[in-house]
């Protein structure tokens, strides 16, 4: 079955819509690394409207400038890309379709697909938090930028139960900026102050 990976650039406070003047001062070398990394887990990139547009206008631009990030810009089109959109759209971008029917019934569809193995989806944070909902995020991957952007969209939105996560890895980078991987995870026993009383430090319980 195929793994579902969502790669966020996101600030302290959980900001996931990305500013450039908050974003590009962290960008350096360990960064694009794990940007690689992210994206050498996949054969098909999941993106919403607004994500596919921004790269659609970038990356085949940048493919046939030949720059240094040419063959990045290759990698993504060479790459299946599924869009999500409510409305009909013209592909410009090779190697790209709109999403069939319901969401969540088409990326279990897509999960199920032995031919696929992995799905990545980029930004696109109006996808991410239906299938959190829906439990087929099987990881976040996110570049915690040390910065409180203090506005724009959060990852998480508001909700009846919290989202348990398990730590699967984190890095730090020298810029400040953290990277963290993160699984879903059963919630923990329920536990009340008389069971972790005995570990609050003397004198401070007060």
């Amino acid at each position: 079955m195929a793994k579902v990976i969502s790669t966020l650039f996101v600030s302290a406070d959980g900001v996931a819509e990305v500013d450039p003047d908050w974003h590009f001062p962290y960008f350096d070398e360990n960064m694009g690394r794990a940007v690689g990394e992210d994206y050498d887990t996949a054969d098909v990139l999941l993106i919403g409207r607004e994500t596919y547009d921004s790269f659609a206008g970038a990356w085949p631009g940048r493919e046939a400038a030949g720059g240094d990030d040419a063959s990045f810009a290759k990698q993504l089109g060479d790459m299946r890309k599924v869009v999500v959109s409510r409305q009909p759209l013209e592909f410009s971008w090779r190697n790209s379709e709109l999403i069939g029917g319901d969401l969540v019934e088409a990326v279990a569809a897509l999960k199920a697909d032995a031919g696929i193995k992995g799905i990545l989806i980029p930004g696109s944070i109006s996808v991410v938090q239906q299938l959190l909902a829906a439990r087929l995020i099987d990881e976040l991957r996110l570049l915690v930028h040390p910065v409180a952007a203090r506005k724009g969209r959060r990852l998480f939105d508001d909700g009846d139960a919290p989202y348990h996560l398990k730590v699967t890895a984190t890095e730090t980078f020298p810029t400040g900026v953290i990277r963290v991987i993160y699984a879903p995870a059963e919630a923990p026993a329920p536990v009340g102050y008389d069971e972790v009383k005995d570990r609050v430090p003397e004198g401070q319980s007060g």
